[in-house]
């Protein structure tokens, strides 16, 4: 019946049991019990080591990078779980925090048989949670009785990989007039997505004209930077000159997308902080996480745009990724407009890797 949840709703549940530390079953060719390294207690992994079954730590090929444990499986790997393994060493693989105190964490046991698309999806799921890329699958043949004694939630692999593939749909909630500083022509609207994540924002400056070019900017969302004034990174005055641009000019639209750290979270992104001040880049920091480059999405912006009745934008950005997006994502860009604002002492090396490894114009 329609009031048991879907798996949009699941995997929402699915989300905030990982973050809780609360393993979830899943479903498929080899039923499972997946439970995120980042939140793994004591007691959990004990009980974990004392079913029948062979644990697994699952990490992506990134962070096996940097441990030097072998990949068999492309983009991930995974490590036999030893009867021994403590906790400490576990959230250890998981978390670099302490890689150049303790860099030997080996040997391990990776597999190189069997079918890793169970580990695959875990690892997806985990991101999505904006926990570290780490997970421990236990595969149980008879896992769904299981789930069901301990009250788990429980997912099917075929569907949550379906769902994990495709980008959730926005929806507008609101809209409401917002005078602010660069102009008392203001319009808030908030967009709210169907898999229960995080909300996003179009500041509307102006009444744009529909049928022309609209000076936009996609703003991922930077808490250190907007709202702390952070040193580290120009995303602060980038946000604030974009909108006294809008503002000079009348119009425009600022879109300002929940992807907090390159779409890896708060929590994470100050872990690549603390990892920068270990003499590493802002690439090599996410790398050592387990996470990508830039693990954003764009496309939200071209949804959000298409809502709101624009097809072409002059996009303010030095970013030529987005710009791909943008036209890839049926929004046609008119014009580039440089956004070079904000480099200081503190940015500097910052600014530089992203010109050298991530390609934007500066």
């Amino acid at each position: 019946m329609s009031l048991a949840p879907d798996i949009t709703e699941q995997l929402a549940r699915a989300r905030a049991d990982l973050r809780m530390g609360v393993p979830v079953v899943v479903t498929g060719v080899a039923p499972a019990l997946v439970i995120a390294a980042e939140t793994l207690s004591p007691q959990r992994l004990a009980d974990i080591l004392a079913l029948d079954g062979d644990p697994v730590l699952a990490i992506t090929a990134r962070r096996a990078e940097t441990l030097k444990a072998r990949v068999y499986d492309g983009d991930l790997a995974r490590i036999a779980l030893p009867k021994n393994a403590t906790l400490d060493w576990v959230q250890s693989i998981a978390d670099p925090a302490d890689d150049l105190r303790t860099p030997m964490k080996g040997p391990f046991a990776c597999l190189r048989s069997g079918d890793a698309a169970l580990h695959r999806t875990a690892l997806l799921l985990a991101k999505t949670a904006r926990l570290l890329p780490a997970v421990v699958v236990l595969e149980m043949p008879d896992a769904v009785e299981f789930g069901r004694a301990h009250a788990l939630t429980q997912i099917d692999l075929a569907r949550t990989s379906a769902e994990l593939s495709i980008r959730s749909p926005l929806h507008p909630v609101v809209q409401a007039r917002l005078p602010v500083e660069v102009s008392e022509a203001g319009k808030l609207h908030i967009f709210r997505p169907e898999n229960g994540g995080e909300e996003h924002y179009a500041m509307e400056i102006g009444r744009p004209d529909r049928s022309k070019p609209v000076l936009a900017r996609l703003h991922s969302a930077c808490f250190t930077g907007d709202v702390m004034g952070s040193l580290k990174c120009d995303c602060g005055p980038q946000l604030r000159s974009a909108l006294l641009q809008m503002g000079a000019e009348g119009q425009g639209v600022l879109l300002y997308l929940s992807q907090e750290g390159r779409g890896i979270g708060l929590a994470n992104k100050m872990r690549a902080y603390s990892l920068q001040d270990q003499g590493f880049d802002t690439v090599e920091a996410n790398h050592r996480l387990g996470f990508e480059d830039d693990e954003r999405d764009f496309r939200l912006g071209s949804d959000i745009l298409k809502s709101m009745g624009f097809s072409t934008v002059r996009l303010l950005t030095n970013n030529p990724r987005k710009v791909e997006m943008m036209q890839a994502s049926g929004i046609k860009v008119a014009e580039r407009v440089p956004l070079r604002v904000g480099e200081n002492v503190h940015n500097a090396g910052y600014l530089a890797i992203k010109a050298a490894k991530s390609g934007h114009l500066l």
